[in-house]
Formats: structure tokens, C-alpha cells, sequence
């Protein structure tokens, strides 16, 4: 069986303990490679090294960062269907998916980030004829960057890509759920000539490799994208050390549906935004909200559609969904519906563990599910299930659907579909949402700032935002 291994200082290591666990494919449930196990000694050596880079990456000249980076971005494009089956293999999601989506937005987080450092600018400030003040932007040292399961890859370079262009190194830990394309990205970096240490990879578990990286001392930057509870616990131990947090965490988000939309272009979206990547994607919608002279009409169209999509083998064509990421997991999703039946909810279609058979008898698969008949206050409708389920909920009023919509803790993103203008921006502007998408769902433009409000998350990635994430402003005043 394969053993993965770490990247620390240019080349890749087996962990200091000797210790691995398995990596389950979700789609066979079986163990197909073998994950460092790594601990406070390979966090050591991987901060060691990058902290040595820093010197020499921060201080060259930008077009030489610029074109390593390019270099890296060329490399995940011609290896694009190597990484795609990687992802599909690691994480259970549908190869097509993969290709289309995530090894693609990888490969463009890098692009985008070379390119972006070649025009990123401060600001100055003349005071008449007695001074000028300028602003430096920069790097600050060694990042840390911890990354979540379920866009492997895509969400990875999301962070990484940013913090090498702005001139800081790295130390990153990819999910210990899936750790394959970051294990790929790491012979990828070789062969684009990445200079010793100015990238590291550390795999394992996150209370062990994960806080390490979180409290080591020498790292003073901390990008987190995972869950709310793990997110609050990295700003207490964060806090008293003052580092800068940028953490990306859960959402709850709604879908605002108004009678007035253009209903087939809304249901063939709200299908993917219910759906894609088996619901587990922070971005999707999963609490729709339909105004109630159209509510039997959409809900008639749409568990119909449901029930179509078919569950199986990944790498199949015609699955729409395909495993969720692991036994636990799977576990957690059918507790939440267990949890809407006890509440009074009913389910549509789904609700269950789907029987794909053969080679994925023993895979993670579950029917895509859709629940009503549910009020916006009880616990399925406030707490992140992050699977493949979504409730349904009638409104009369704008108000009302705005009073339904921010009524959970979370606050990352949320979809309206309307024709009316005045509406769109009056109903965009009232949601407590970092992300408002219109007539659309995750339509993304990589200049713009990407975050959430609340529990959701604190700071902002994407763009120039993250650049000056991950750079310190310096105000130089020169007197005349």
C-alpha cells in the first residue's frame, strides 16, 4: 500500500515517528494508501525550513515569484487528469466534478495569484507642501495554512497560492480526510524548481499536526478553512499570541425563492446549489425558502428532479452525486435526518443510505434528500448538516423571508431568485450574508472578497484582500 509522504525543505520525508494511518476510499470503503501520522517534531522541521526560506523568497524580485508560481499553475493543468482522479478516488465525488471544477480552480488560484502580485499597489498620501506618506506592503513570515476535505485541492491553492506570492513561506496541512492531491502538489512543486523550504506539507491529524501548526510560535499567520467549533478553539489559542486569523468556517445559507423568478433556470440551478459535491460544500444552499403562490408548484417540480439524479460509482458520467467523504460522516448526515422526523419534518424523497452495489456495496453513499413541513427555529433548520439534504419552507412576505433567512448563527452565503431590480438589491443589501448571489449560485469571480459574517468566519480570502492578508502595512512619512 502506497505511504504518502511529507514536504519539508524541498523534499518529501517520511514522518519523524515512523506512524501512519489508513486513507479510506469513500466510494469502496476501503483503505488504499497509508497517511503520515505526524507530530510536533515534523511541524518543528517544516516551520525550521520555511522560516530559513524567508529570507530569500520574500526579498527576490516579484516576476521571479511570480513565474514560479506560473510554473506550478502550468503543471496542475497538464496533470489535470491525474488530479482529477486523485480527488474524485479521495474525496467520493463524481470524476466529472472533479475535472470541471476543482483541478481547474487550482490551477487558476495560482494563475490568478502570479498574475495578481505583478499589480498589486499601496497607497500614498501627500500632505501639500510638507510631506508625502506612502504604505509598504510587507511579507510577514511563516503561514500556516490548514485546509478543509471537501475541495481539497481547489481550497489548498486558495490559500497557499496567495501566501507564497505576497513573499511569505508556508507550512500547510491539507485534511487528513483527504490528503492525496496535496501529496501530488508536492512533486508537482519539485518539478517547477520551488526553492527549499519556501513551501511545506505536513500531513496528519488535526488535533495533533493541526494545533501544532496553530501554536507554534515561529508562525504568526494562521488561514483556516473548516468548521465553527474548531474555528472558535484556533481564536482562543490564537488570540493570546496575537496572531493574524483569517478563518473561512460554516454556513447555514438560504435560498430565497420569489414567485416572479425565472422558474427553470432557478430549478435547474437550485438542483446544483442543493446538491453539488453531495451538498458538501460550504456555499451550498441548503434552507430554501419559496414564496408561498408558487411553494406546491416548485416543490412538485423539484423533488421530481431529485429523484432522478442518481447515486453511484464516481467515476461514472451519468452519477450526479457520488460518496460522501467518510463512515463518520455519512453517520452524522442521517443522524440530522433522524433529527427532522422527531421534529414533525417529512421527507420527500431520500432520507436514507443508498445501495449502490458491486465494487461500492460497502461505499458511503446516501440518497439526495428533501424535507418540509419543518419551522426556521428547530435544529435542522439552524445547525450545518453539510450533506445532501435541504428543507423547504413557504413565505408570505419579503420581510418574513428575510426574518427566516438571518435567523441562524451562520452567515456565508445566500441565493435570491427574483425579476424585480428593486427587489434584488433591497433583499441583497438586508441579508446577513458575506456572498449574496442573484439569479445565480457560485459564480465566482476570483478578484472578489470571499468570507462570511457571524459564525461564519472572520476576515476575508480572494483577490487583493488576501494579499494584504497576508502582508503587513508600513506607513513611511517623509517630510519635504
Amino acid at each position: 500500500m502506497e505511504k504518502l509522504q511529507n514536504y519539508i525543505n524541498g523534499e518529501l520525508v517520511s514522518p519523524t515517528g515512523g506512524a501512519y494511518f489508513e486513507n479510506i476510499e469513500p466510494a469502496t470503503g476501503k483503505a488504499y494508501s497509508l497517511i503520515p501520522d505526524s507530530d510536533s517534531h515534523d511541524v518543528a522541521a517544516a516551520t525550521r525550513a520555511a522560516k530559513a526560506a524567508f529570507p530569500v523568497w520574500s526579498s527576490m524580485s516579484i516576476q521571479e515569484r511570480s513565474d514560479i508560481l506560473l510554473r506550478v499553475a502550468q503543471l496542475i493543468g497538464e496533470r489535470q487528469e491525474e488530479l482529477a482522479l486523485a480527488e474524485s478516488k479521495d474525496n467520493g465525488k463524481p470524476l466529472k466534478l472533479a475535472r470541471t471544477v476543482d483541478i481547474p480552480r487550482a490551477q487558476a488560484n495560482f494563475h490568478f495569484y502570479a498574475t495578481a502580485i505583478l499589480h498589486f499597489a499601496s497607497e500614498s498620501h501627500s500632505m501639500g507642501n510638507v510631506a508625502i506618506n506612502y504604505t509598504l506592503r510587507e511579507p510577514i513570515g511563516v503561514a500556516g495554512c490548514i485546509s478543509p476535505w471537501n475541495l481539497p485541492l481547489y481550497l489548498f491553492s486558495w490559500k497557499i497560492a496567495p501566501a507564497l506570492a505576497a513573499g511569505n513561506t508556508v507550512v500547510a496541512k491539507p485534511s487528513e480526510v483527504t490528503p492525496y492531491t496535496a501529496f501530488l502538489l508536492s512533486k508537482i512543486c519539485i518539478d517547477a524548481g520551488m526553492p527549499k523550504g519556501v513551501l511545506n506539507i505536513v500531513h496528519g491529524l488535526g488535533p495533533k499536526a493541526g494545533a501544532d501548526i496553530i501554536e507554534h510560535d515561529d508562525i504568526p499567520m494562521i488561514s483556516f478553512t473548516g468548521g465553527t467549533a474548531t474555528g472558535e478553539w484556533i481564536a482562543r489559542t490564537a488570540a493570546p499570541k496575537f496572531k493574524k486569523l483569517s478563518l473561512e468556517l460554516g454556513g447555514k445559507n438560504p435560498n430565497i425563492i420569489f414567485a416572479d423568478c425565472d422558474f427553470d433556470d432557478m430549478l435547474r440551478t437550485t438542483l446544483r446549489s442543493s446538491f453539488a459535491n453531495q451538498g458538501q460544500i460550504c456555499l451550498c444552499g441548503s434552507r430554501i425558502l419559496i414564496e408561498r403562490s408558487i411553494y406546491d408548484r416548485f416543490k412538485d417540480a423539484f423533488v421530481e428532479q431529485v429523484k432522478k439524479m442518481k447515486v453511484g460509482d464516481p467515476q461514472d458520467e451519468s452519477s450526479k452525486l457520488g460518496a460522501v467523504v467518510s463512515k463518520p460522516h455519512m453517520e452524522k448526515v442521517l443522524s440530522y435526518i433522524k433529527l427532522a422526523k422527531e421534529e414533525g419534518g417529512t421527507v420527500l424523497c431520500g432520507g436514507k443510505q443508498a445501495n449502490v452495489g458491486g465494487a461500492f456495496a460497502e461505499g458511503y453513499f446516501l440518497e439526495p434528500t428533501v424535507i418540509e413541513g419543518l419551522p426556521h427555529t428547530c435544529r435542522t433548520n439552524q445547525e450545518e448538516i453539510f450533506g445532501p439534504v435541504v428543507t423547504l419552507m413557504p413565505f408570505d412576505t419579503e420581510e418574513e423571508a428575510l426574518m427566516m433567512a438571518n435567523s441562524t448563527k451562520y452567515g456565508l452565503a445566500s441565493s435570491v431568485w427574483t425579476s424585480n431590480l428593486k427587489r434584488a438589491h433591497r433583499v441583497a443589501k438586508e441579508l446577513h450574508t458575506g456572498i449574496v448571489w442573484v439569479n445565480c449560485w457560485l459564480l465566482r469571480d476570483l478578484r472578489t472578497p470571499f468570507g462570511g459574517v457571524k459564525s461564519s468566519g472572520v476576515g476575508r480570502e480572494g483577490g487583493f484582500e488576501a494579499l494584504q492578508f497576508f502582508t503587513e502595512p508600513k506607513n513611511v512619512c517623509i517630510k519635504y
